[in-house]
């Protein structure tokens, strides 16, 4: 890995995170020179998969890697890396109870395998989901509880010291779905006739719910110079819906609001006064 280019580090969940939520900013920076690199916690073993995308694959978890790989290519990505674990599935069901599902495993466990990568990659960003984990996946929460306790202790050399010499990255990011976005969603949804508490592909997302958290923004990332490539990659994940993501009532509220991915930054902590940003790196 060059030392002299900028570099950010995103650590998800499943395949097709990367490319349905922050794919635009993936593929933007990747276009501009910057190293980015994904960590993905699980290969998405759980995810609803209709038989006609399994042939050739053995698995669920087969297909889902491959989807990924495929997305990465049209981002961009300089490498994937897997912290093998299992998908969790949604909260209250039998997959919550798998031994290597990614919740069964202590925070501190998952920190130091996220950390692993800090030290080795040595990303001037970690980029992760919000406290919420966006929608309230279990693995979600889970991993951005792992990544931001990774961050916070990636320069302590007493933490997992297995896991490589101290560093610290420059800036810790969460994606999140603004406020004003989802209200926007749940509003217009109804009239598509599309019930905002049941949404997802499979009907397991309280749109309506999650209208009751509101982070901050602290910086938009303008994605309109990429917004095709980050459909090629999410057309990748045809077994997850790929291009549909892009259409329907988020297509059209996107197109409404404009092509832009949004941030709250973790650290440096951002106190008093602040103006809106446009760029991961400004300010830190």
């Amino acid at each position: 890995m060059s030392n002299s280019k900028l570099s950010l580090l995103a650590v998800l969940a499943h395949p097709d995170d990367e490319s349905f939520g922050l794919g635009g900013t993936l593929a933007l920076y990747a276009k501009q020179g910057y190293d980015v690199y994904l960590v993905c916690a699980t290969r998405g073993e759980v995810g609803t998969v209709d038989a006609e995308f399994m042939k050739g694959f053995n698995s669920v978890a087969e297909l889902r890697e491959s989807e990924l790989r495929c997305a990465a290519q049209h981002l961009g990505l300089r490498n994937v890396f897997f912290l093998d674990y299992r998908d969790s599935g949604m909260p209250g069901t039998e997959e919550n109870k798998h031994p290597n599902a990614q919740i069964n495993h202590p925070v501190d466990e998952v920190a130091g395998r996220v950390v692993k990568y800090i030290r080795e990659l040595k990303p001037d960003i970690v980029l992760t989901f919000d406290p919420m984990g966006g929608y309230r996946h279990p693995d979600h929460i889970h991993i951005h509880q792992a990544t931001v306790l990774a961050f916070e202790k990636a320069d302590d050399a007493s933490f997992h010291p297995e896991s490589g010499s101290p560093f610290k990255p420059r800036a810790l990011y969460f994606q999140i779905f603004p406020h004003q976005f989802l209200r926007i969603v749940t509003r217009i949804m109804p009239l598509f006739g599309a019930d905002p508490r049941k949404f997802g592909r499979n009907k397991d997302i309280d749109l309506k719910a999650l209208v009751e958290f509101d982070f901050p923004v602290h910086v938009k990332v303008n994605i309109a110079p990429v917004s095709k490539v980050k459909a090629e990659a999410g057309a990748c994940h045809a077994s997850q819906g790929g291009i549909q993501m892009r259409r329907g009532v988020m297509g059209f509220v996107t197109r409404l609001m404009g092509e832009h991915e949004d941030y709250m930054r973790a650290y440096p902590p951002v106190n008093g006064n602040f103006r809106v940003g446009k760029d991961l790196f400004e300010g830190i």
